[in-house]
């Protein structure tokens, strides 16, 4: 049975929007009849390995499969196209395993231990670590802090459209119903890094990896990943730690540990200057913590009744349904129900590595498939993950809309970790920040926890800040204005000042408790956007970038990340407008005809008039994917597909179809 859940959780991960929620809310119906033991093997199984498949979209298609795995895009995508996936997946699920199993390791070993910390934690010491997660926006930004800035503060503001927690006000919602309950996450994070790596994947017109060297995908190229990890073995049991011990934290959230983890990396490593390009430290890091927070996620739940996230909200009506209360029965009357969870997990993670490893020769090969076959078949789970946010349109104009914005992001050298990690910690930032002012007033900083927490956070922003602004008020000082410089770049960044302007302008009538937060992170983000301006018209520009811009105004051909041969700027815009163009077409196309039907239609139509498949080909794939798709969402999931214009004139064929 624990081997059946394993599978089950590989599949699941495998596919962007979906994960362990989705995964516990199938199969504890299948439960009910099941003794503790077993029950808990099947729902441990699929819970522990959702973590370890979602390392495979996100390295071939740089698709994060869960959202906690949107730092192992950064690494483990640029290790494909450089012809090394099979060395990113031995690393990545190297320091899965041992992540997993340390997690689980140190639920067993510390349950009783933590029960005073973590009981002492309150709504301050939370917040600070809140405070600390967007302290590695910084570290996250490389050699652009001020982007990365202004980047993580939109994220806040962002995470902040919706009905105010304290005050019910409707912030930034413009009259669309859609935003009344918040941006979901998965659409957002799908469209900053899932939409723009398929845009480059469409302007190249070639495979994933570059031509001649995607050919080491024997056992031995993924032993070499194993290797890199055990190199790396003091980062891994590092970033285990973190992640098990953030993981313990109820409320701070899957999608931001992983993010942590990776600046830490980046800052406590040597030589980090190919971080985000292909380093497979990044990939270490990422993957480690994420699946060492499965454990933690298991500490607050089983010892304390407190669960850590969502899926363990779910866990927790599995216990109550099969009779057990989580507290200090869990650690003593039912022991042994805790240690075959333990055990569970630690096996769940061994079993889950090993059939990876042993399947991802043939799918690393799926880097050399014709861009025309694969990328609409990616394009299709993209869309129908998205639509898992809220399952309603929204979630896929959100998709289309961040996906653009992601790739201007891209095109500019705008970091965007930053600002899915200020998104993700927005809502909780303003959770914590208000009630600990409302119990402890302005005494909640000098709690020692959040004194010693928030140092850190300090020292972590402080240096990279002082030193970028130190050089922009500098070159303010002198007037130097940089002769060559891409007009698309300050324009950029003057659009998203007017947009900050616009957003603080409509927060003027918001009563005073629903406006503190976003207008903070409106003042944040326009002061970090101002000085980034400064800096693109004022600073003088490093060798590098001198040479990049000389190329441009000289017409030199631009040379994409993976982008062989090189694409002409001419046909490069022509090639992204028509990409766009496509998505676009699909939300017209479904709208009409319905989701699933538009589907089929979209990667017919992509597959043989875009990229010039036979129709055969393209009528194959496209048949195989709404089925398949058809399958999960409608037949297993029982998924509510949105309403379209022709169910709306013909109700009797919506009524047979249930599509429509």
């Amino acid at each position: 049975i624990l081997a059946v859940g394993v599978v089950i959780g590989l599949s699941i991960g495998v596919i962007p929007g979906l994960g362990g929620v989705v995964g516990l809310a199938i199969l504890i119906p299948f439960t009910y009849n099941l003794d503790p033991f077993t029950a808990f093997a099947l729902l441990l199984g699929m819970a522990a390995t959702t973590t370890v498949s979602d390392l495979i979209p996100a390295v071939l298609f740089g698709v994060p499969g869960t959202v906690g795995a949107a730092a192992t895009v950064l690494d483990g995508h640029a290790l494909a196209r450089a012809g090394q996936a099979g060395r990113a997946f031995g690393a990545g699920y190297a320091a899965s395993l041992f992540g997993g199993v340390f997690g689980a390791i140190l639920l067993a070993a510390t349950i009783p231990l933590l029960r005073p910390l973590v009981l002492y934690l309150a709504s301050p010491e939370l917040l600070s670590f809140c405070i600390f997660g967007l302290s590695m926006v910084a570290v996250l930004s490389g050699r652009a802090p001020l982007k990365g800035l202004t980047a993580a503060s939109l994220g806040l503001m962002l995470a902040m459209v919706g009905s105010g927690a304290q005050s019910g006000t409707l912030r930034w919602t413009f009259g669309t119903l859609y935003l009344w309950d918040h941006i979901p996450l998965v659409p957002l994070t799908l469209g900053i890094f899932a939409i723009p790596e398929l845009a480059d994947l469409a302007i190249a017109r070639s495979s994933i990896a570059r031509a001649g060297l995607a050919t080491d995908l024997s056992l031995a190229s993924q032993w070499r990943g194993f290797g890199d990890a055990a190199d790396h073995w003091w980062l891994v049991l590092r970033c285990s730690w973190l992640g098990a011990i953030l993981g313990a934290i109820p409320g701070l959230g899957s999608a931001s540990i992983d993010w942590i983890a990776y600046g830490h990396a980046m800052r406590t490593e040597k030589n980090t200057e190919l971080f985000g390009e292909g380093d497979i430290r990044g990939v270490i890091a990422a993957e480690s913590s994420n699946n060492a927070k499965e454990g933690g996620h298991l500490v607050p739940t089983i010892a304390f009744g407190v669960p850590a996230g969502a899926s363990m909200g779910l866990l927790l009506s599995a216990f109550l349904i099969h009779g057990f209360v989580p507290g200090p029965e869990m650690l003593t009357k039912h022991l042994d129900i805790t240690y075959s969870i333990i055990w569970s997990l630690t096996i769940a993670h061994i079993m889950g590595a090993g059939i990876c490893l042993s399947a991802s020769g043939l799918l690393a090969r799926l880097a050399m498939v014709r861009v025309g076959m694969l990328l609409p078949l990616v394009l299709a789970v993209v869309f129908i993950g998205a639509f898992q946010g809220s399952q309603s349109w929204g979630d896929v104009y959100s998709l289309v809309l961040f996906g653009g914005f992601g790739w201007v992001m891209k095109r500019l050298d705008w970091p965007r970790p930053p600002l899915i990690l200020g998104f993700v910690l927005g809502a909780i930032f303003e959770r914590y920040f208000f009630i600990s002012t409302e119990i402890y007033g302005s005494s909640w900083i000098t709690r020692p926890i959040v004194v010693i927490i928030l140092a850190g956070a300090a020292a972590a922003i402080w240096r990279p800040l002082l030193h970028s602004v130190r050089d922009t008020v500098g070159s303010l000082g002198r007037l130097r204005l940089a002769m060559i410089r891409p007009n698309h770049a300050v324009a950029f960044t003057a659009a998203i000042i007017l947009a900050i302007a616009l957003a603080f302008w409509f927060s003027r009538d918001w009563p005073a408790e629903a406006r503190l937060v976003p207008r903070a992170a409106s003042y944040a983000a326009l002061a970090f956007a101002l000085l980034n301006l400064a800096t693109e018209l004022f600073a003088s520009p490093d060798p590098a970038a001198l040479q990049r811009a000389k190329a441009l105004v000289g017409g030199l051909r631009e040379r994409l990340p993976h982008d062989d041969p090189p694409v002409a700027p001419p046909l490069l815009r022509a090639r992204a407008a028509r990409y766009f163009a496509w998505l676009v077409g699909f939300l017209l196309l479904g709208a009409v005809i319905g989701f699933l039907p538009a589907i089929w239609c979209f990667v017919l139509l992509l597959s043989h008039l875009e990229f010039a498949e036979r129709w055969s080909h393209a009528l194959l794939a496209s048949t195989i994917a709404t089925l398949a798709l058809w399958a999960i969402f409608d037949r297993i999931l029982a998924v509510p597909w949105p309403q379209s214009l022709i169910g709306d004139l013909l109700p009797a064929l919506r009524a047979a179809t249930g599509l429509l």
